[in-house]
C-alpha cells in the first residue's frame, strides 16, 4: 500500500491506496479538500459560513449541493437529541475561547439576544438558508464525515481498488483487508480502551480530549445551553458513510442509541465520565474496560 500524509482543515490525515497517487489525483484531492475549507470554515474571513456570521440581518446563503445531504442529517440529529446536536453551537465556541484566533479564552459576553436553534432560526431550501440575524455555523458534528467521503469517492473514480483514508479519527476504508484499530483513550493517546476489526466501511470517533482548553472546556457542545457536555468522554460509530458515523458519534454524548437506532444502520462504543463503557453486539470488537 502507498501511504501519504498531510494535514488539512485543521487535522492530519493519512491517506493509503494499493497504488501511489498520481500528481494529478492528489492535486484533485488537495482541490477537494480546499474547496471545502473555503464553503464551511468559520476560521477564515473568506467563506460562506462567515459571510453569514457577519450578516446584521441575515440573509439568504446558497451552499453547495453537499450542503443538501448535510443539512438533512442536522435534521433529523437535533430533533432526535432533543436539540442537542445543532450546527449553530459555533458562536458558543467561540465564546469560549474556540475562536478564529484560537484565544482559548473564554469571553465575559454573553451571545446577543437568545441562544441560536437550528429548528428556529434557520429557514432550509435543500442547500440554501434564510437567516434573520448573524449566526456562526460549526458543521463539525459531520461535516469532516462527509469530506472524508468525498476523498474517498475521488480515489474509487479513479479506479483505486483498495483505500483507507483516514481524517483525525475519521475513517472511510473501501476494498481493504480487515485491519484492527485501537480505541484511542480519551485522555492517554498512548493508551487504548479496546480494539475494533473492520473492513470496507467507516469509522469515526469524537472525544472530549482531542479539542480541549481551560477547565472543563472542550468543543462538543450541547447546543440547547451551550455548555460542554459532562456525561459521556468518548463515542466511536461505524455505519456505511463516514458522515453518518460522524454525526452519530456526536449524538451518542447525549442520547441513548436505541434513539438512533430506528433511523439509521450503525454500531458503536462509548466511554462514559466515570470510567464505565459499553459496546453494541455488532460493532466487531471489544473493550478492555467494563
Amino acid at each position: 500500500m502507498a501511504s501519504i500524509g498531510f494535514d488539512a482543515i485543521g487535522t492530519q490525515w493519512r491517506i493509503e491506496t494499493d497504488v501511489a497517487l498520481s500528481p494529478a489525483l492528489r492535486r484533485r484531492v488537495d482541490e477537494r479538500i480546499a474547496g471545502f475549507d473555503r464553503v464551511w470554515s468559520r476560521f477564515r474571513a473568506d467563506t460562506l459560513v462567515a459571510q453569514m456570521a457577519n450578516a446584521p440581518v441575515g440573509g439568504t446563503f446558497h451552499f453547495p449541493d453537499e450542503a443538501g445531504e448535510l443539512f438533512e442529517l442536522f435534521d433529523m440529529l437535533h430533533q432526535m437529541t432533543d436539540s442537542a446536536v445543532d450546527p449553530l453551537v459555533g458562536g458558543d465556541l467561540e465564546l469560549l475561547g474556540y475562536d478564529a484566533i484560537y484565544s482559548l479564552t473564554p469571553g465575559a459576553s454573553p451571545l446577543d439576544g437568545p441562544r441560536p436553534a437550528w429548528s428556529r432560526d434557520v429557514q432550509r431550501d435543500g442547500a440554501a438558508l434564510v437567516t434573520h440575524r448573524p449566526l456562526v455555523l460549526d458543521v463539525g458534528a459531520a461535516g469532516k464525515g462527509l469530506l472524508v467521503d468525498y476523498v474517498t469517492q475521488i480515489l474509487v473514480d479513479s479506479g483505486m481498488q483498495a483505500i483507507a483514508v483516514d481524517a483525525g479519527g475519521d475513517m472511510r476504508l473501501v476494498g481493504a483487508e480487515p485491519v484492527v484499530i485501537g480505541l484511542e483513550h480519551p485522555f492517554d493517546p498512548t493508551l487504548a480502551i479496546g480494539v475494533v476489526e473492520m473492513g470496507t466501511g467507516a469509522l469515526c470517533a469524537s472525544a472530549v480530549g482531542r479539542r480541549a482548553w481551560g477547565d472543563g472546556l472542550h468543543h462538543v457542545l450541547d447546543g440547547r445551553t451551550g455548555h460542554p457536555t459532562r456525561d459521556v468522554v468518548a463515542t466511536w460509530v461505524r455505519a456505511d458513510t463516514a458522515m453518518v458515523a460522524d454525526g452519530l458519534a456526536t449524538a451518542l454524548f447525549f442520547v441513548p442509541p436505541r434513539n438512533l437506532a430506528g433511523s439509521f444502520a450503525f454500531s458503536y462504543a462509548r466511554m462514559f465520565a466515570d470510567g464505565r463503557a459499553e459496546i453494541s453486539s455488532c460493532f466487531g470488537g471489544e473493550l478492555f474496560i467494563d
